[in-house]
């Protein structure tokens, strides 16, 4: 019982603590302007086991407009191997917030592909903005 007690008064601890982790000194006010984009939706998504390796688009939407012009996009590969081969032109669909890259997948083989990183920062809004980075991983499943 007493540890109970003690786990307890841990968490809450950390949750009373936990709105000013990573917070700094700013005197910008919050708001969804100021903030980074931050991708709100991929296809294929994060995590999926079983991508069809016949899928010849992977997308990514952020959560905001996005600066469309000059190339301005960041896929890079998490390491050797793990980036798809290039089939055609990126882009960025009309909405402004989905940028498109042409594929062609290998059956049964796990890609890993940054969305902006380090100094890889391209994805930004108008206002220069650069995206939180954001790693999408997904797996192929068997072709036919």
């Amino acid at each position: 019982m007493k540890a109970a007690m003690h786990a307890v008064l841990f968490l809450l601890l950390v949750v009373a603590a936990a709105p000013d982790c990573g917070a700094g000194e700013t005197t910008e006010e919050v708001s969804l302007e100021s903030l980074p984009p931050s991708v709100v939706r991929t296809v294929p998504l994060c995590g999926d086991a079983a991508v069809n390796p016949g899928l010849s688009e992977i997308s990514v939407t952020f959560s905001k407009d996005m600066k469309v012009t000059d190339h301005c996009w960041s896929w890079c590969s998490l390491q050797e191997g793990s980036f798809p081969q290039l089939a055609g032109d990126t882009e960025y669909l009309e909405n402004g917030r989905t940028c498109v890259l042409h594929v062609v997948l290998e059956p049964e083989k796990t890609y890993a592909i940054w969305i902006n990183v380090d100094q890889f920062q391209s994805f930004q809004d108008p206002e220069g903005h650069p995206a939180v980075p954001y790693l999408l991983a997904f797996r192929t499943g068997p072709g036919e």
